[in-house]
Protein backbone atom coordinates (compact mmCIF):
# COMPACT_ATOMS: atom_id res chain seq x y z
CA UNK A 1 0.00 0.00 0.00
CA UNK A 2 0.73 3.38 -0.52
CA UNK A 3 2.71 5.60 1.87
CA UNK A 4 2.35 9.58 1.52
CA UNK A 5 3.50 12.22 4.07
CA UNK A 6 3.36 15.93 5.33
CA UNK A 7 6.17 18.05 5.28
CA UNK A 8 8.13 21.38 5.93
CA UNK A 9 7.58 22.75 2.68
CA UNK A 10 10.18 25.60 1.44
CA UNK A 11 7.83 27.96 -0.34
CA UNK A 12 8.00 31.79 -1.66
CA UNK A 13 6.42 34.59 -0.23
CA UNK A 14 2.98 35.25 -1.85
CA UNK A 15 4.10 38.71 -3.35
CA UNK A 16 6.74 36.95 -5.83
CA UNK A 17 5.20 33.57 -5.98
CA UNK A 18 3.47 33.97 -9.71
CA UNK A 19 7.26 35.37 -10.51
CA UNK A 20 9.38 32.55 -8.39
CA UNK A 21 7.29 29.74 -10.42
CA UNK A 22 8.50 28.49 -13.26
CA UNK A 23 8.12 25.72 -16.03
CA UNK A 24 9.88 22.26 -15.18
CA UNK A 25 13.32 22.34 -15.85
CA UNK A 26 12.71 19.81 -18.90
CA UNK A 27 10.41 21.34 -21.11
CA UNK A 28 12.95 24.20 -22.28
CA UNK A 29 16.14 23.98 -23.34
CA UNK A 30 18.84 26.33 -22.00
CA UNK A 31 18.59 29.55 -24.45
CA UNK A 32 14.51 29.45 -23.80
CA UNK A 33 15.21 29.34 -20.01
CA UNK A 34 17.44 32.45 -20.62
CA UNK A 35 15.18 34.41 -22.12
CA UNK A 36 12.03 33.19 -20.27
CA UNK A 37 14.04 34.51 -17.01
CA UNK A 38 15.69 37.72 -18.44
CA UNK A 39 14.68 40.82 -16.21
CA UNK A 40 13.55 38.01 -13.31
CA UNK A 41 15.34 37.80 -10.56
CA UNK A 42 13.14 35.80 -8.60
CA UNK A 43 12.35 33.40 -11.30
CA UNK A 44 13.54 29.28 -10.10
CA UNK A 45 14.96 29.08 -13.76
CA UNK A 46 18.35 30.63 -11.83
CA UNK A 47 18.15 27.38 -9.74
CA UNK A 48 16.69 24.68 -11.89
CA UNK A 49 18.95 25.80 -14.67
CA UNK A 50 21.66 27.72 -13.43
CA UNK A 51 23.09 27.93 -17.11
CA UNK A 52 21.43 30.69 -17.24
CA UNK A 53 23.41 32.82 -15.11
CA UNK A 54 27.14 31.58 -17.32
CA UNK A 55 28.71 32.06 -20.02
CA UNK A 56 26.68 30.69 -23.04
CA UNK A 57 27.24 27.60 -24.35
CA UNK A 58 28.75 26.28 -21.39
CA UNK A 59 28.65 22.57 -20.74
CA UNK A 60 25.33 22.08 -18.97
CA UNK A 61 26.97 19.20 -16.84
CA UNK A 62 30.17 20.55 -15.88
CA UNK A 63 30.52 21.68 -11.98
CA UNK A 64 30.58 25.02 -12.24
CA UNK A 65 26.92 24.95 -12.90
CA UNK A 66 26.12 22.30 -10.34
CA UNK A 67 27.50 24.58 -8.11
CA UNK A 68 25.68 27.67 -9.45
CA UNK A 69 22.65 26.40 -8.54
CA UNK A 70 23.91 25.55 -4.74
CA UNK A 71 24.70 29.34 -4.90
CA UNK A 72 21.45 30.63 -6.37
CA UNK A 73 19.29 28.25 -4.18
CA UNK A 74 21.03 29.44 -1.22
CA UNK A 75 20.81 32.75 -1.87
CA UNK A 76 17.03 32.73 -2.71
CA UNK A 77 16.99 31.11 1.16
CA UNK A 78 19.03 34.03 2.63
CA UNK A 79 17.15 36.90 1.08
CA UNK A 80 13.97 34.80 2.77
CA UNK A 81 12.57 34.43 -1.33
CA UNK A 82 12.12 30.83 -0.35
CA UNK A 83 11.19 30.29 3.43
CA UNK A 84 10.35 27.22 5.04
CA UNK A 85 6.73 26.16 6.94
CA UNK A 86 7.27 25.61 10.74
CA UNK A 87 5.28 22.53 10.38
CA UNK A 88 4.70 19.45 8.87
CA UNK A 89 1.70 20.52 6.28
CA UNK A 90 -0.07 18.78 3.01
CA UNK A 91 -0.58 20.95 0.29
CA UNK A 92 -3.41 21.19 -2.82
CA UNK A 93 -2.15 22.18 -5.81
CA UNK A 94 -5.20 23.26 -8.59
CA UNK A 95 -4.25 23.76 -12.44
CA UNK A 96 -6.93 24.78 -14.90
CA UNK A 97 -6.64 24.77 -18.17
CA UNK A 98 -9.26 25.23 -21.05
CA UNK A 99 -12.14 25.67 -18.59
CA UNK A 100 -11.37 22.49 -16.77
CA UNK A 101 -9.78 22.00 -13.01
CA UNK A 102 -7.36 19.24 -11.67
CA UNK A 103 -6.92 18.86 -7.75
CA UNK A 104 -3.41 17.42 -7.20
CA UNK A 105 -2.29 16.29 -3.00
CA UNK A 106 1.34 17.50 -2.44
CA UNK A 107 2.67 15.54 -0.27
CA UNK A 108 5.92 13.44 -0.08
CA UNK A 109 6.26 9.71 -1.72
CA UNK A 110 8.33 6.83 -0.10
CA UNK A 111 11.73 5.88 -1.64
CA UNK A 112 11.37 2.03 -0.51
CA UNK A 113 7.63 2.34 -2.22
CA UNK A 114 9.70 3.10 -5.27
CA UNK A 115 12.25 0.45 -4.94
CA UNK A 116 9.47 -2.37 -4.04
CA UNK A 117 6.90 -1.40 -7.36
CA UNK A 118 4.45 0.10 -5.37
CA UNK A 119 5.47 3.33 -7.41
CA UNK A 120 4.78 2.18 -10.75
CA UNK A 121 5.93 3.31 -14.05
CA UNK A 122 5.30 3.11 -17.70
CA UNK A 123 8.79 4.15 -19.18
CA UNK A 124 12.32 3.92 -19.18
CA UNK A 125 14.87 6.32 -18.43
CA UNK A 126 18.12 6.74 -19.51
CA UNK A 127 21.17 7.26 -16.97
CA UNK A 128 22.80 9.92 -18.02
CA UNK A 129 19.47 12.11 -17.52
CA UNK A 130 19.13 10.13 -14.02
CA UNK A 131 22.83 10.99 -13.31
CA UNK A 132 22.52 14.92 -13.89
CA UNK A 133 18.98 15.20 -12.25
CA UNK A 134 20.70 12.92 -8.75
CA UNK A 135 23.77 15.06 -8.63
CA UNK A 136 21.14 18.38 -8.38
CA UNK A 137 19.60 16.78 -6.00
CA UNK A 138 22.07 15.73 -4.15
CA UNK A 139 24.14 18.62 -4.17
CA UNK A 140 21.50 21.14 -2.94
CA UNK A 141 20.05 18.33 -0.53
CA UNK A 142 16.72 19.26 -1.50
CA UNK A 143 13.98 17.85 -4.56
CA UNK A 144 13.38 21.47 -5.97
CA UNK A 145 11.13 20.10 -8.35
CA UNK A 146 8.16 18.30 -7.93
CA UNK A 147 7.31 14.66 -10.07
CA UNK A 148 3.43 14.26 -11.11
CA UNK A 149 1.54 11.23 -10.47
CA UNK A 150 -1.57 9.61 -10.00
CA UNK A 151 -3.52 7.05 -8.09
CA UNK A 152 -7.25 5.10 -8.11
CA UNK A 153 -9.36 8.35 -7.09
CA UNK A 154 -10.64 7.58 -3.44
CA UNK A 155 -14.04 9.20 -3.19
CA UNK A 156 -13.36 9.73 0.61
CA UNK A 157 -9.68 11.82 -0.10
CA UNK A 158 -11.73 13.97 -3.23
CA UNK A 159 -13.94 15.13 -0.20
CA UNK A 160 -11.68 16.25 2.08
CA UNK A 161 -10.12 18.34 -1.04
CA UNK A 162 -13.25 20.10 -2.34
CA UNK A 163 -14.46 20.73 1.30
CA UNK A 164 -11.12 22.06 2.33
CA UNK A 165 -10.85 24.49 -0.85
CA UNK A 166 -14.42 25.49 -0.15
CA UNK A 167 -13.73 26.98 2.72
CA UNK A 168 -10.51 28.32 2.54
CA UNK A 169 -9.29 30.75 0.02
CA UNK A 170 -5.67 29.58 -1.50
CA UNK A 171 -2.93 30.75 -0.10
CA UNK A 172 -1.47 31.66 -4.20
CA UNK A 173 -3.91 32.07 -6.77
CA UNK A 174 -2.14 33.17 -10.32
CA UNK A 175 -2.31 32.76 -14.25
CA UNK A 176 0.79 32.03 -16.33
CA UNK A 177 2.06 33.54 -19.08
CA UNK A 178 0.39 30.60 -21.17
CA UNK A 179 -3.15 30.80 -19.94
CA UNK A 180 -2.90 28.13 -17.47
CA UNK A 181 -4.56 29.01 -13.80
CA UNK A 182 -2.87 27.74 -10.43
CA UNK A 183 -3.95 27.59 -7.05
CA UNK A 184 -2.39 26.26 -3.86
CA UNK A 185 -3.86 25.73 -0.65
CA UNK A 186 -1.73 24.70 2.71
CA UNK A 187 -3.64 21.87 4.55
CA UNK A 188 -1.82 22.42 8.34
CA UNK A 189 -4.97 21.02 10.27
CA UNK A 190 -3.40 17.71 12.00
CA UNK A 191 -6.53 16.35 12.29
CA UNK A 192 -7.15 16.40 8.27
CA UNK A 193 -2.99 15.42 7.79
CA UNK A 194 -3.86 12.33 9.91
CA UNK A 195 -6.65 11.10 7.69
CA UNK A 196 -5.11 11.81 4.36
CA UNK A 197 -2.19 9.66 5.95
CA UNK A 198 -4.24 6.77 6.71
CA UNK A 199 -6.24 7.05 3.68
CA UNK A 200 -3.38 6.39 1.59
CA UNK A 201 -2.45 3.85 3.51
CA UNK A 202 -5.23 1.87 1.31
CA UNK A 203 -3.97 2.37 -1.93
CA UNK A 204 -2.52 -0.20 -3.38
CA UNK A 205 -0.40 1.96 -5.74
CA UNK A 206 0.65 5.23 -7.36
CA UNK A 207 1.80 5.71 -10.72
CA UNK A 208 4.37 7.99 -12.42
CA UNK A 209 2.50 10.28 -14.92
CA UNK A 210 5.35 12.84 -15.96
CA UNK A 211 8.54 13.30 -14.53
CA UNK A 212 10.21 9.33 -14.95
CA UNK A 213 13.61 10.78 -14.22
CA UNK A 214 13.41 13.18 -11.43
CA UNK A 215 11.35 10.42 -9.46
CA UNK A 216 14.18 7.69 -10.49
CA UNK A 217 16.41 10.45 -9.47
CA UNK A 218 14.97 11.34 -5.94
CA UNK A 219 14.19 7.72 -4.72
CA UNK A 220 18.42 6.72 -6.17
CA UNK A 221 19.50 9.59 -4.06
CA UNK A 222 17.56 8.50 -1.14
CA UNK A 223 18.92 5.22 -1.08
CA UNK A 224 22.58 6.52 -1.48
CA UNK A 225 21.91 8.31 2.04
CA UNK A 226 20.49 5.36 3.68
CA UNK A 227 23.31 3.31 2.84
CA UNK A 228 26.16 6.11 3.87
CA UNK A 229 24.00 6.45 7.45
CA UNK A 230 25.12 3.81 9.86
CA UNK A 231 22.29 5.09 12.06
CA UNK A 232 19.52 5.09 9.28
CA UNK A 233 16.18 4.48 11.15
CA UNK A 234 13.70 5.04 7.83
CA UNK A 235 12.05 8.31 9.24
CA UNK A 236 14.86 10.89 7.80
CA UNK A 237 13.34 12.92 5.43
CA UNK A 238 15.69 11.59 2.48
CA UNK A 239 13.45 8.69 2.78
CA UNK A 240 10.56 10.37 0.47
CA UNK A 241 10.48 12.95 -1.86
CA UNK A 242 8.23 15.93 -3.30
CA UNK A 243 5.34 14.11 -5.03
CA UNK A 244 1.84 16.00 -6.88
CA UNK A 245 -1.05 13.38 -6.66
CA UNK A 246 -3.93 13.54 -9.00
CA UNK A 247 -6.49 11.07 -8.65
CA UNK A 248 -6.63 9.32 -12.09
CA UNK A 249 -10.74 10.54 -12.77
CA UNK A 250 -9.38 14.01 -13.34
CA UNK A 251 -6.08 13.94 -15.64
CA UNK A 252 -6.52 13.93 -19.73
CA UNK A 253 -3.42 12.56 -21.88
CA UNK A 254 -3.31 14.31 -25.11
CA UNK A 255 -1.73 12.96 -28.26
CA UNK A 256 1.99 12.81 -29.15
CA UNK A 257 2.44 13.15 -32.95
CA UNK A 258 5.17 12.22 -35.24
CA UNK A 259 7.00 13.60 -38.21
CA UNK A 260 8.86 12.21 -40.23
CA UNK A 261 11.85 13.54 -42.74
CA UNK A 262 11.80 11.47 -45.94
CA UNK A 263 9.27 8.46 -47.52
CA UNK A 264 12.65 6.06 -47.33
CA UNK A 265 12.92 6.16 -51.09
CA UNK A 266 10.00 5.89 -52.21
CA UNK A 267 7.78 7.81 -53.96
CA UNK A 268 4.35 9.22 -52.95
CA UNK A 269 2.51 6.24 -54.89
CA UNK A 270 4.30 3.44 -53.47
CA UNK A 271 4.44 4.86 -49.85
CA UNK A 272 0.51 4.52 -49.95
CA UNK A 273 0.19 1.15 -51.59
CA UNK A 274 2.50 0.72 -48.89
CA UNK A 275 0.33 1.80 -46.23
CA UNK A 276 -2.87 0.20 -47.55
CA UNK A 277 -1.68 -3.49 -46.65
CA UNK A 278 -2.06 -2.45 -43.15
CA UNK A 279 -4.91 0.55 -42.86
CA UNK A 280 -8.00 1.71 -44.94
CA UNK A 281 -6.73 4.76 -46.32
CA UNK A 282 -9.55 7.70 -47.06
CA UNK A 283 -8.07 11.03 -48.52
CA UNK A 284 -9.71 14.11 -46.67
CA UNK A 285 -8.68 17.07 -48.41
CA UNK A 286 -6.49 20.34 -47.20
CA UNK A 287 -8.83 20.85 -43.90
CA UNK A 288 -6.86 19.46 -40.82
CA UNK A 289 -7.98 16.20 -40.02
CA UNK A 290 -7.97 15.01 -36.61
CA UNK A 291 -8.63 11.47 -36.04
CA UNK A 292 -11.50 10.54 -33.59
CA UNK A 293 -11.20 6.97 -31.88
CA UNK A 294 -8.52 4.08 -30.81
CA UNK A 295 -6.87 2.60 -34.26
CA UNK A 296 -7.48 5.61 -35.91
CA UNK A 297 -5.07 7.71 -37.46
CA UNK A 298 -4.51 11.05 -39.24
CA UNK A 299 -1.69 11.36 -41.99
CA UNK A 300 -0.65 14.63 -43.84
CA UNK A 301 1.66 14.32 -47.12
CA UNK A 302 2.29 17.04 -49.65
CA UNK A 303 -0.62 18.97 -48.59
CA UNK A 304 -3.42 16.29 -48.10
CA UNK A 305 -4.92 14.67 -44.66
CA UNK A 306 -5.49 11.07 -45.08
CA UNK A 307 -7.46 9.11 -42.58
CA UNK A 308 -6.01 5.86 -41.88
CA UNK A 309 -8.05 2.74 -40.06
CA UNK A 310 -5.72 0.05 -39.17
CA UNK A 311 -7.01 -3.29 -39.95
CA UNK A 312 -7.86 -5.86 -37.23
CA UNK A 313 -4.68 -8.14 -38.09
CA UNK A 314 -2.63 -5.18 -37.22
CA UNK A 315 -2.92 -5.17 -33.18
CA UNK A 316 -4.13 -7.38 -30.72
CA UNK A 317 -6.55 -6.63 -27.85
CA UNK A 318 -5.34 -8.38 -25.38
CA UNK A 319 -1.99 -7.24 -25.21
CA UNK A 320 -1.06 -4.11 -23.23
CA UNK A 321 1.31 -2.91 -25.81
CA UNK A 322 0.31 -4.58 -28.73
CA UNK A 323 -2.81 -2.29 -28.51
CA UNK A 324 -1.58 0.93 -28.86
CA UNK A 325 -1.83 2.52 -31.42
CA UNK A 326 1.86 3.96 -31.24
CA UNK A 327 3.02 0.22 -31.65
CA UNK A 328 0.59 -0.23 -34.69
CA UNK A 329 2.62 2.66 -36.30
CA UNK A 330 5.89 1.50 -35.21
CA UNK A 331 5.23 -2.18 -36.63
CA UNK A 332 3.31 -1.36 -39.62
CA UNK A 333 4.63 1.90 -40.81
CA UNK A 334 8.00 3.25 -39.12
CA UNK A 335 9.94 0.05 -39.23
CA UNK A 336 8.79 -1.92 -42.27
CA UNK A 337 8.11 1.00 -44.54
CA UNK A 338 10.30 4.07 -43.41
CA UNK A 339 13.26 1.96 -42.02
CA UNK A 340 13.05 3.78 -38.32
CA UNK A 341 14.20 1.16 -35.98
CA UNK A 342 14.87 2.62 -33.36
CA UNK A 343 12.28 5.73 -32.16
CA UNK A 344 14.80 6.73 -29.51
CA UNK A 345 18.38 7.55 -31.79
CA UNK A 346 16.94 7.69 -35.30
CA UNK A 347 17.37 11.52 -36.56
CA UNK A 348 14.57 11.02 -39.51
CA UNK A 349 11.78 11.29 -37.21
CA UNK A 350 10.94 14.12 -34.32
CA UNK A 351 7.91 13.97 -32.13
CA UNK A 352 5.21 16.53 -31.46
CA UNK A 353 2.72 17.59 -28.38
CA UNK A 354 -0.64 17.62 -28.89
CA UNK A 355 -0.38 21.06 -27.12
CA UNK A 356 0.98 22.19 -29.95
CA UNK A 357 -1.69 21.17 -32.24
CA UNK A 358 -1.98 19.89 -35.43
CA UNK A 359 -1.21 23.00 -37.00
CA UNK A 360 2.44 22.37 -36.20
CA UNK A 361 2.43 19.19 -38.53
CA UNK A 362 1.56 20.90 -41.16
CA UNK A 363 4.18 23.69 -40.50
CA UNK A 364 6.55 21.23 -40.42
CA UNK A 365 5.72 19.31 -43.30
CA UNK A 366 5.12 22.57 -45.83
CA UNK A 367 8.45 24.11 -44.53
CA UNK A 368 9.96 20.93 -46.66
CA UNK A 369 11.95 19.83 -43.04
CA UNK A 370 9.56 16.59 -42.79
CA UNK A 371 8.14 14.82 -45.46
CA UNK A 372 5.11 13.38 -43.72
CA UNK A 373 3.28 13.51 -40.22
CA UNK A 374 0.93 11.81 -38.23
CA UNK A 375 -1.25 11.88 -35.86
CA UNK A 376 -2.16 9.37 -33.28
CA UNK A 377 -5.79 9.63 -30.97
CA UNK A 378 -4.31 10.32 -27.51
CA UNK A 379 -3.41 6.99 -25.15
CA UNK A 380 -5.87 7.00 -22.54
CA UNK A 381 -4.88 6.05 -18.61
CA UNK A 382 -6.99 3.17 -18.08
CA UNK A 383 -4.14 1.88 -20.90
CA UNK A 384 -1.03 3.74 -19.19
CA UNK A 385 -2.00 1.95 -15.09
CA UNK A 386 -2.57 -1.49 -17.45
CA UNK A 387 0.98 -1.02 -18.95
CA UNK A 388 2.61 0.09 -15.61
CA UNK A 389 0.01 -2.89 -13.41
CA UNK A 390 1.88 -5.77 -15.88
CA UNK A 391 5.29 -4.44 -15.61
CA UNK A 392 5.33 -3.53 -19.08
CA UNK A 393 6.56 -0.33 -21.09
CA UNK A 394 5.48 2.10 -23.20
CA UNK A 395 7.28 2.86 -26.59
CA UNK A 396 8.85 5.88 -26.38
CA UNK A 397 7.08 9.69 -26.48
CA UNK A 398 3.59 8.04 -26.13
CA UNK A 399 1.67 10.10 -23.69
CA UNK A 400 1.85 13.89 -22.88
CA UNK A 401 0.44 15.32 -19.80
CA UNK A 402 -0.68 18.90 -19.63
CA UNK A 403 -0.38 21.25 -18.22
CA UNK A 404 2.75 20.47 -16.97
CA UNK A 405 3.52 21.40 -13.27
CA UNK A 406 4.55 24.79 -12.22
CA UNK A 407 7.80 24.31 -9.96
CA UNK A 408 8.49 26.52 -7.02
CA UNK A 409 5.67 26.54 -5.36
CA UNK A 410 7.16 23.95 -2.66
CA UNK A 411 10.43 22.84 -2.12
CA UNK A 412 11.36 19.62 -0.02
CA UNK A 413 14.45 19.33 2.26
CA UNK A 414 16.52 16.31 3.19
CA UNK A 415 17.04 17.13 6.43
Amino acid sequence: MAVLKPFKGIRPPVSIASDLASRPYDVLNSEEARMEAQGNEYSLLHIIKPEIDLEPGIDVHCQEVYDKAVENYTDFKKKEWLVQDNKENYYIYAQTMNGKTQYGLVGCSSVEDYMNGVIKKHELTRPDKEEDRMIHVRINNANIEPVFFTYPAVSEIDNIVENFISSNKPVYDFVAGDGVGHQFWVIDNNDLIEEITHLFEQVPATYVADGHHRTAAAALVGNEKEKNNPAHTGKEEYNFFLTVLFPDNQLTIIDYNRVVKDLNGMSQGEFLNGLAKSFVLEKKGKKIFKPDSLHSFSMYLDGEWYSLSAKEDTYDNNDPIAVLDVTILTREVLEPLLDITDLRTSTRIDFVGGIRGLDELVKRVDSGEMRVAFALYPVSLKQLINIADTDNIMPPKTTWFEPKLRSGLVIHALD
